[in-house]
């Protein structure tokens, strides 16, 4: 069921600021307890995965409280604000109130209770950019409260979770079927498994041991916390925002991916020539990288094992037809993917006016949350500051991810003579359960081949 805006409009509970977000960071009020807003004004700035979200009022009032200090994170589901509402000073007050009216009730007959229910059952759903009727609520399939009644057992189907949550339950010598999962789309989290769990001491595979390590089941000594100090600290920064979720998702990728990476290097020295003759056609400068984007499209087309993703709660690989590009840019806030969609169907010129964009939504913080997410590949510019090779990490749940390096000159052979050419180092990393080693390197000559050749990459 989802979740409402109470009916007195005594409080506003955050509701879900994008598919499938469950908390976000309080980056700044922008109003203050004894300000009287307007529908839609904004209450507050608030970040969510890498994009900046404006929280409007869902309706006309009174500010009395605001439940959270700048930097906090706020879980979806929770009172933001409270508004005065003459005497329902909290939510706890309006509940009172809510059932000494429903025992007035019960011995009047129940109108008034009839009559509240009638109208919370007219209250229209809304979403965070507004609302009708003075009502906004989350969809029940990313509501982070639901039933245990509901556990994938009781609706005979198999549990939503990663293989790290699996390892969990099973470590707890629990069945993962007859847990209910608060995740997105009620998939079974790490927590949902130890609640379950009923708060128990951790499982023998966890317990510490006697002496300065735990060990665990496969016998290995888990190794000790490591020890900080104090002394010398310039300043301590609160691991949260951008940084956060980029640690997170990188996190994710290294536990669940099995990486390898191989290199080339490929002579742009023709491409240069190519690439200037463009910037005097556009009227403006312009990088290698819509020309290794154009590369990437060709040999994507021709090595699909590449554009993929890996759905592993289905265990499914699922390829695509068309190309959608992350674009890894750096900003004051951290890394950010955004994501150029069917990167296919468009030109050089066209491929470089999209990075540009992007990357300036990126470090302004205008992008949409929507323009980050969906990439099929991923390209990392490395190069632009001073990098030669790397070993990227794959955005997950994509398969693959090619970092270009900074083109140098250096002694190159071509025609059986030695010439002064220009180097592009390339390092392409691959998820090696979906991506044989063989295969990777087949579409990185591909590309190779394509960015030493403008004729084959241009097509004249």
């Amino acid at each position: 069921m989802a979740t409402k805006q109470p009916a007195d409009k005594s409080h506003f509970i955050l509701p879900d600021l994008g598919e499938g977000v469950h908390e976000a960071e309080l980056i700044k009020w922008k109003v203050s307890p004894g300000d009287r807003v307007d529908e839609h004004q904004t209450l507050a700035e608030m970040e969510t995965d890498k994009a900046l979200v404006e929280v409007p009022s869902p309706w006309a009032g009174v500010i009395k409280d605001l439940n959270g200090n700048e930097g906090d994170i706020i879980n979806v589901g929770s009172i933001l604000v409270t508004y005065d509402v003459g005497g329902a000073s909290s939510s706890a007050d309006a509940g009172a109130q809510a059932a000494s009216a429903g025992g007035d009730a019960a011995s009047g007959g129940g109108t008034a209770t009839a009559t509240a229910t009638d109208e919370a059952e007219r209250e229209d759903a809304g979403t965070v950019v507004g609302s009708v009727d003075g009502s906004l609520s989350v969809s029940a399939a990313f509501s982070r409260r639901r039933d245990p009644a509901e556990s994938p057992a009781a609706r005979g189907g198999r549990a939503m979770a990663t293989p790290a949550v699996r390892r969990v339950a099973r470590e707890f010598g629990v069945d993962i079927n007859r847990i209910a999962g608060t995740g997105r789309g009620g998939r079974v989290t790490a927590s949902d498994v130890e609640a379950f769990a009923g708060g128990a001491a951790a499982p023998a595979a966890r317990a510490p041991q006697a002496g300065p390590t735990a060990a665990p089941a496969g016998g290995i000594p888990a190794p000790p916390a490591p020890v900080t100090f104090a002394a010398g600290t310039s300043q301590r920064i609160p691991f949260r925002g951008v940084r956060r979720k980029i640690a997170e998702a990188l996190h994710r990728s290294v536990q669940t991916t099995v990486h390898f990476t191989v290199v080339d290097e490929a002579d742009v020295s023709r491409l240069d020539a190519k690439r200037k003759e463009y910037a005097a056609v556009l009227g403006h400068k312009i990088s290698f990288l819509p020309f290794v984007m154009a590369a990437v499209v060709q040999g994507l087309h021709r090595h699909p094992d590449l554009n993929a993703n890996v759905d592993d709660d289905k265990g499914e690989i699922i390829r695509f037809g068309d190309v959608h590009l992350g674009c890894a840019v750096d900003t004051d806030h951290g890394l950010m993917v955004p994501v150029i969609r069917n990167a296919g169907r468009m030109n050089v010129g066209e491929l470089s006016q999209q990075v540009k964009s992007l990357a300036d939504g990126c470090r302004d913080r205008s992008i949409e949350r929507e323009k980050l997410a969906g990439g099929t590949f991923t390209i990392s510019n490395v190069g632009s500051y001073g990098g030669l090779f790397a070993t990227p990490i794959i955005n997950y749940p994509e398969v693959a991810i090619l970092a270009a390096g900074r083109v140098r000159e250096q002694m190159v052979v071509r025609e059986g003579g030695f010439h002064v050419g220009k180097v592009m180092p390339l390092s392409l990393s691959c998820d090696h359960r979906v991506v044989d080693g063989a295969e990777g390197a087949r579409f990185l000559n591909t590309v190779v081949g394509l960015l030493q050749d403008p004729t084959a990459l241009l097509g004249g």
